[in-house]
């Protein structure tokens, strides 16, 4: 499999550290609001990566972090009148809903920064130890121009990066490079007791120190938002590998951004939506089939045209795989395994071992639609359909996609009448058969006669 690093910004062939298991660490969310759009992306990108990867033999460790110590956090508790863990349980457990409904698989590993403030302390005291770290008041900061490969990932001169710092009069730090990894307690914020007095972690340290915790000193792949890559992203590989003296991440991936109707999408805008909102109008599927019918590194332009072309597709699926079920259900035995069902298994493959390529994985499975629907109208033989099926549900499975269906059943009186109206064709009493089906249509029970016997859907 070829990955494109963001650190050579090159495709390179992706060989872990280990050969049976995957080290994965994404960056989760800050727990103070319901996650939008732009969150979904990487949570769906590198969920299929996992699910790739599981699929293709490795054991992944796949690690995701809650950010629920932040000012946004402290904002929003001063906002509501009540406190910080409160805010950050009532917004995991929201979180919790939206990700169900958009089916990404639980990580490993769901790491809060509350909970690695120890992990936390001892990287940064490592870090002052040896120099790179320095304390005003209560407040600890790094020092970037230390790490001579600052700037490697998101390949910016030093010179540049440092033109687009924001620095206050009243900052203490030693340059505008560095930033914090420990803030000193304001009066009502949530503390914690330290070498450097009452305070809580900066933002990337927290980060640092969950990967190292529960993935060792060195990962195989590092991922999130194109966002991230500065400063968040440069600013784990400066800390971690000052602390460490190895390599941090040997991958990076990062996903593209969302524009909403050709416009960044911003609150300010008035273009911001929450995964909620969305899925309340239109349900979660089309949200995940929209973050993986593109590219993951390309940008997104998110609209309600879009939406309803995800939900077209969708529906091409549900109908092939139901077409597919009633067909089985009504095929005798015996028959041969299709020789296209290998060639599209390895379309997909291909697609996906070329920098995660959802968008051709994709094609591969509506190529496979074409063959099965072929495949449904000229043959009746339940062991070559069976086939189709298993295929079709496996690629399906590695994209998460066609999760929600439903298993409907009719009740008793409604099969009855079903083969009371079946009889009553056999017997050419058609007046008696167009009675039961009209009756059924006024239930919301729609009837289609096909070659295999009665199709039957709800109106």
């Amino acid at each position: 499999m070829k990955i494109y690093n963001t650190l050579t910004r090159t495709k390179q062939e992706f060989v872990p550290l280990d050969d049976k298991q995957v080290k994965i660490y994404a960056c989760g969310p800050t727990v103070y609001n319901y996650i939008h759009i732009g969150n979904a992306r990487p949570l769906c990108v590198f969920d299929v990566l996992r699910r790739y990867l599981e699929w293709r033999g490795y054991t992944v460790n796949f690690v995701q972090n809650f950010t629920d110590i932040d000012d946004k956090l402290i904002n929003k508790a001063i906002q509501e009148e009540t406190t910080v863990a409160s805010v950050a349980e009532r917004f995991i457990e929201e979180f919790w809903v939206d990700s169900n409904g958009l089916n990404i698989k639980k990580a490993t590993q769901h790491p809060k920064a509350t909970e690695n403030i120890d992990a936390i302390i001892e990287i940064i005291s490592k870090l002052c130890e040896s120099g790179f770290a320095y304390q005003v008041e209560k407040d600890v900061y790094f020092r970037a121009k230390k790490f001579k490969e600052y700037g490697k990932l998101s390949h910016q001169p030093l010179e540049e990066l440092e033109a687009g710092a924001r620095i206050s009069v009243a900052d203490i730090k030693e340059d505008a490079m560095d930033f914090c990894l420990w803030k000193g307690a304001k009066p009502g914020e949530p503390f914690w007791e330290s070498p450097w007095g009452e305070g809580r972690p900066g933002w990337h340290i927290e980060c640092s120190a969950m990967a190292g915790r529960f993935l060792g000193k060195t990962i195989d792949i590092h991922c999130g938002g194109q966002d991230l890559i500065f400063p968040h992203h440069e600013n784990e590989i400066a800390q971690s590998e000052c602390a460490n003296g190895c390599d941090f991440a040997r991958y990076w991936m990062h996903n593209g951004y969302i524009n909403v109707d050709n416009r960044k999408m911003s609150k300010s805008l008035n273009n911001f939506f929450t995964v909620r909102e969305v899925a309340e109008k239109y349900g979660y599927e089309p949200i995940r089939y929209i973050m993986i019918a593109s590219h993951y590194r390309s940008p997104i332009n998110y609209s309600v045209d879009i939406v309803e072309q995800a939900q077209n597709a969708l529906e091409r699926l549900y109908n092939c795989r139901e077409g597919l079920v009633f067909a089985a259900s009504h095929a005798q035995g015996g028959g041969e395994i299709p020789q296209f069902l290998e060639v599209r298994k390895n379309e997909f493959i291909g697609a996906m071992e070329d920098d995660l390529n959802t968008a051709d994985a994709m094609a591969a499975i509506f190529n496979l639609v074409k063959d099965i629907n072929k495949t449904i109208a000229e043959n009746n033989f339940k062991d070559t359909l069976d086939a189709c099926l298993a295929t079709f549900d496996e690629l399906c499975s590695v994209l998460g996609i066609c999760y929600a269906r439903k298993e409907d059943t009719l009740d008793s009186v409604v099969e009855k009448m079903i083969a009371e109206r079946t009889q009553a064709r056999k017997n050419k009493d058609f007046k008696t058969a167009d009675r039961i089906r009209d009756e059924l249509k006024e239930m919301g029970i729609i009837l289609e006669d096909t070659a295999l016997g009665v199709k039957w859907s709800r109106g």
